[in-house]
C-alpha cells in the first residue's frame, strides 16, 4: 500500500486527502457548536387546556417561565392541574428535540440523532 491511501482509491479516502479531511471535520465541528449556541439561546412554548398552562423552555431544555391561569386550579382536582402541567412542559420539550433533529439531522453523521 503506497503512503497516499488504499490502491484505486484515488489517493485517500473517496479522493480526499487526510488533511481536507481533518480540515472538513473542523469546520463541521465548528458549525455544529455554533448552532448548538444558537438553539440554547432559542425559546419553545407550549400551552394546553385552552391556555389554563403556559410553559416556556429554553433550547437548553431549560423551563423558564410557567404560567397557571387562576380557573385551573382547583383544590378538589389537583391530579387534573397536574397532569395539564405535565403535558404542557413535555410538549414544549418535543419542540426542542424537533428543532434539535432539524437542526443537526443537516449533518448528517450516523448515530448522531
Amino acid at each position: 500500500m503506497s503512503r497516499r491511501g488504499f490502491p484505486g482509491m484515488g489517493g485517500g479516502f473517496g479522493g480526499m486527502n487526510i488533511n481536507q479531511l481533518m480540515k472538513e471535520a473542523k469546520k463541521m465541528q465548528s458549525d455544529m457548536e455554533k448552532s448548538q449556541t444558537e438553539l440554547a439561546a432559542k425559546e419553545f412554548d407550549a400551552s394546553v387546556g385552552g391556555g389554563a398552562v403556559y410553559v416556556k423552555v429554553n433550547g437548553s431544555k431549560e423551563v423558564k417561565e410557567i404560567k397557571i391561569k387562576k380557573e385551573a386550579v382547583d383544590p378538589d382536582d389537583v391530579e387534573m392541574l397536574q397532569d395539564l402541567i405535565l403535558s404542557c412542559v413535555n410538549e414544549a420539550l418535543r419542540k426542542v428535540d424537533s428543532a434539535q433533529a432539524q437542526e443537526f439531522g443537516k449533518y448528517n453523521i450516523p448515530g448522531l440523532m
